[in-house]
């Protein structure tokens, strides 16, 4: 039975890790995950986290099961973190529901699931460029994938003309998805004039918004990154919202997200959390307890709280300031080109727009790992680098087309 499958390509990112891991030059550079990586090139885990850990080691008494939809603790956490106090109607109204997922991409697999099974969509619209397991994702579980367009290559900026008049043609009951905020790869986000010109066409048109949220803190802060969010909750009574607490937390390998729909009211959220529970069931049963743990201890403790809003502070402002460290080594470097697109980007990556061609040219001859057209993590540059990478960068720049 076996003899007939055929080997499936790598990963376009977890595969070019295993490609790095080969390399045997020493001075060979990832700037292609996307994790945090801090002055020791570690990634680190915070002091909030180690602090909760060591809480949970010495009072936690059981190892059951978990509930289907997780720890209801986590999931209330995650609902206040996302809308902030009971004096939102979301939360006064109980219009939502949320469960525990294996990570962002776990919630994002859930929710594609429910849509797939319990609406009238079955077509889902993702950004050009986005995320690369995306469309994976929704393709796996049964949404046919259309795209809209994001980046203009010309300006280096969001191409908002030509993405809202793709998105005057989506059908009613469609799904569109939207990065929350840091754009992955790009980096750009639209702005609340912007954001509001879509929440309109959105309730006019009667789309079903599906919110990606990886990377909440990493651009402005906590309540001000949910500002696409909020603008649309004012005229879309329905959405969906998938969060991962992999970057903000720093907890990449305990894969712990959160998929919360949204309805018109809490028997609708009643009725769609019976159907969320239904696909938990019948892929992993429940989800595991630690990560879960750990974000909930944090968000519900004052002091960790304070101490892990500081940490990703001080994540966040390590990244702008490479940033913009960044983009001055290129100006300087080569001062025919405009690099200032690149301080007005936001969050963990740098989008460059680049060639295949010169995106092979980096890594095979420079030893610097890129993902996709040149999304680059941030982090992974270092005072020790960045002129090397900047070099090599202009150097592909002048060569290769």
């Amino acid at each position: 039975m076996f003899k007939s499958i055929k080997m499936a390509p790598d990963d376009p990112i977890l595969g070019l890790s295993e490609i790095y891991d080969a390399d045997e030059r020493k001075n060979k550079i990832n700037l292609g995950i996307g994790v945090y990586i801090d002055k020791l090139k570690n990634t680190p885990v915070l002091t909030s986290v180690k602090q909760a850990e060591e809480w949970l080691l010495k009072h936690e008494i059981s190892k059951n099961y978990l509930s289907i939809e997780g720890l209801h603790s986590f999931n209330t956490a995650t609902q206040y973190l996302l809308f902030g106090t009971d004096d939102n109607s979301i939360i006064s109204k109980k219009r939502m529901r949320t469960v525990q997922a294996p990570g962002g991409t776990g919630a994002l697999r859930i929710a594609a699931e429910f849509i797939v099974k319990n609406t009238n969509s079955k077509r889902i619209w993702i950004s050009s460029p986005t995320w690369i397991n995306h469309r994976n994702i929704f393709l796996a579980a049964g949404l046919k994938v259309y795209t809209y367009p994001y980046y203009n290559s010309v300006t280096n900026s969001l191409n908002f003309n030509e993405l809202y008049s793709s998105l005057k043609d989506v059908n009613p009951n469609d799904v569109v998805l939207f990065h929350c905020c840091c754009h992955n790869p790009t980096g750009i986000d639209p702005n609340a004039e912007q954001w509001d010109i879509l929440s309109e066409l959105s309730a006019k048109k009667q789309w079903l918004p599906l919110f990606d949220l990886a990377y909440q803190g990493f651009s402005r802060g906590l309540q001000e990154d949910l500002e696409g969010l909020y603008i649309f909750c004012k005229k879309n009574s329905e959405l969906i919202v998938c969060n991962s607490y992999s970057k903000n937390f720093g907890l990449y390998n305990e894969r712990i997200g959160a998929c919360t729909v949204i309805t018109n009211n809490n028997k609708d959220a009643e009725h769609a959390l019976s159907q969320l529970r239904v696909i938990i069931r019948g892929n992993y049963s429940n989800p595991p307890a630690h990560g879960a743990s750990v974000v909930s201890l944090i968000l519900n403790n004052k002091t960790l709280r304070s101490t892990w809003e500081t940490e990703l502070k001080n994540m966040r402002e390590s990244i702008n300031h490479m940033r913009k460290l960044f983009a001055d080594t290129l100006q300087t470097n080569d001062k025919n080109r405009d690099f200032s697109f690149i301080e007005r980007q936001c969050g963990m990556f740098s989008f460059m727009g680049l060639n295949e061609n010169q995106v092979i040219r980096l890594r095979n001859q420079f030893g610097i790992y890129l993902v996709g057209a040149g999304r680059i993590n941030l982090s992974g540059l270092s005072d020790d680098n960045i002129n090397y990478v900047s070099n090599s960068i202009i150097k592909t720049l002048h060569t290769t087309a």
